[in-house]
Parts: structure tokens; sequence; C-alpha cells
């Protein structure tokens, strides 16, 4: 139903409305939306820094980034690996600039199961937003939900203070994982869990209340705040403002320049769809996962496991891209 002209000025939109209820988080590396939406906080990943350092306004991070690893010297290869660290901290630094809370950075993909390997290139990216003037009270470290990314995620927060985002998470396993690692922040992928069941299934759409995207993260949500964890649900990935919709009330979305515009030019009355208190009051069992209960769980679950190691070799392949662009940069 449309909004006559005059309600529509008395009326916020539709983002507007969502910022009551939930944090809105903008899923970009691009600083023009950021300054555009205004979010409290922003993501980040090796597919959006890969699109954002291939637009000329962004070549003079590409440039410093290559300078820094140049001065490190080393090998080609670690030259590049150095000058990748940096770009990644010189966007999250330039973005910091923009927002008045958290930015997320991301670990190398190819390290997700390398819990050792993670844990020293997370120290590393905050060693260089430390060199930056940047603490690390404002940095979300992203790791993939793995079993072992949990663990490492699970010693950064405990051990070195260090703030950490779970990403890629399919499982209602992968999440109860993360809560007992205690982590700050999870990133169930709704989008992602929504293609799944399309490409898999007889049923094509569904109903905003009815995507099994949003279902994962209303039980996750349910779980967490019946039984008390401080963890933070941040849903992501989404198809459509539908998804974003059913969700309000959540305490974290991170969404794409696209679909915030789409938000902010939509004038209907928003409703939270999802409270603690709604939550205190679900039939739910609390349940403990060791690492051999996480991993038949999460196995039972024939989309997160697929869904899981494709979004590894995705932010894979396009963190391999990103060093291929660098490294025409560094050797010449």
């Amino acid at each position: 139903m449309s909004v006559s002209p005059v309600k529509r000025q008395k009326m916020e939109s539709v983002l507007d409305q969502l910022k009551h209820h939930t944090t809105v988080v903008a899923d970009t590396g691009d600083f023009n939306a950021i300054d555009e939406y205004k979010p409290l906080d922003a993501t980040t990943n090796p597919s959006l820094i890969l699109a954002a350092a291939q637009m000329p306004a962004y070549q003079e991070l590409v440039d410093d980034a290559v300078a820094y690893g140049k001065k490190l010297g080393g090998s080609e290869e670690e030259q590049i690996k150095n000058a990748c660290d940096k770009l990644f901290v010189l966007f999250g630094a330039e973005i910091l600039k923009r927002i008045p809370g958290r930015v997320s950075t991301e670990v190398d993909a190819r390290l997700s199961f390398d819990k050792e390997g993670m844990i020293q290139r997370a120290r590393r990216l905050i060693d260089l937003y430390k060199e930056a003037g940047i603490g690390k009270d404002r940095i979300l470290i992203k790791l993939s939900s793995t079993w072992e990314g949990i663990q490492a995620g699970k010693v950064l927060e405990a051990e070195y203070g260090i703030h950490c985002n779970m990403t890629l998470l399919f499982s209602f396993a992968q999440a109860v994982a993360c809560a007992e690692a205690g982590v700050t922040l999870i990133s169930p992928f709704v989008g992602r869990i929504l293609d799944w069941y399309v490409a898999n299934g007889d049923k094509k759409t569904y109903e905003p209340s009815e995507d099994p995207g949003v279902k994962s993260v209303t039980k996750i949500y349910n779980y967490y705040k019946k039984f008390g964890y401080k963890t933070i649900v941040m849903g992501a990935s989404f198809r459509n403002t539908g998804e974003i919709k059913a969700l309000t009330g959540c305490d974290y979305l991170t969404i794409s320049p696209k679909l915030l515009a789409e938000l902010s030019k939509e004038y209907v009355k928003l409703t939270p769809t999802l409270s603690v208190k709604e939550a205190q009051a679900c039939e739910l069992e609390k349940i403990h996962l060791d690492e051999k209960a996480f991993r038949w769980h999460h196995n039972e679950d024939q989309m997160a496991v697929e869904k899981l190691s494709d979004g590894i070799r995705r932010f894979a392949a396009d963190a391999i891209k990103l060093e291929r662009m660098l490294k025409v940069d560094v050797i010449s």
C-alpha cells in the first residue's frame, strides 16, 4: 500500500525505524555508502576489499599498502602478504573515520583450519591498527566459523582481549559453539542459506517469515537470549529487504548499500519481530558441544556443510585475486 506524500513527510523511512530496534551495520568497503547511510559499524571481507581496491578513488590506499610491503622487504610472497594486511587495515582506518563504532577486518580464509595461524594473523592485524593509532576496542577480527576458527576466537578473546566476529555461520551447531567460546559477535548468513534451499528444493520463493535464513537467525537469537549469552547476533548476507524487516529487533544487521538504499526509500510501519521477552519464553533446550559433538551436529546439516566450504573457497579465491593485483605493483 502506497503512503501519501503528506504522511510520508511525517513518517520515518523503514531504515530510520529499523535503527530504533537494531544496530545497523554497513556491509561495504565503499566510503561513500558509509557516509550516506550513517551506520554505527561497518564490515569488510576479501570480496568487498577486492571490489573497492579496483575503484580509481581508492588507488592511493593500494599504493600505500604496496609501499609498506616493499619497505618491510623479504621475499616477494612476504611483501605481498604484508601489503594485503596493510590494505585491509588502511581501508578499516578510513572507515573508522566515518563511523562511531567498530569495523570488522577478516583474517585470510586460507587459514580457516589453522587455529594458531588465525591467532597470529589476527594479532598482526591488531598491531597494524595500533601503529595507525587505533585501539583494539574499535576492531572486530573476522574468523571463519570452523571448529578451529571458533577455538582461535576463544583464545583471542580470553587471552588477548581481541574482539572477534565469527563469519560464514550457517548451522545451529556453529552458533552454539561460538556462544560457548565467548566470542563478541556472530554473523549468520541469511541470504546464502536461502540460496541453498532455492537451489536444492522444489520451492523457489518464500515469504519473509518462512525464509530458511530468517528462521535460522531467529532460532539462534532466541537461544542466545533465553540462556543469557552475551554474544551479539548480527544477521548478514541479505537477498532482499523482506528478510531484513523479518529480523527487526535482532541485535545487529549488516546490510549492503543497495538494500540500505531500498530501505531508505520505503515508508511503511515497521514492527519488531524479535525480542528478549519472547525469546525467554521459547521452548528451547540448552546444549553443550565439545569438538566431536560439534563436528557431528554440523555435519548433519547438509546446507551448512556445503555453504561453509563454498564460502571459504570464495573468500580464498578473492584473497588470491587481491594478491595478484598487488603483485603487479610489488614487482613493478
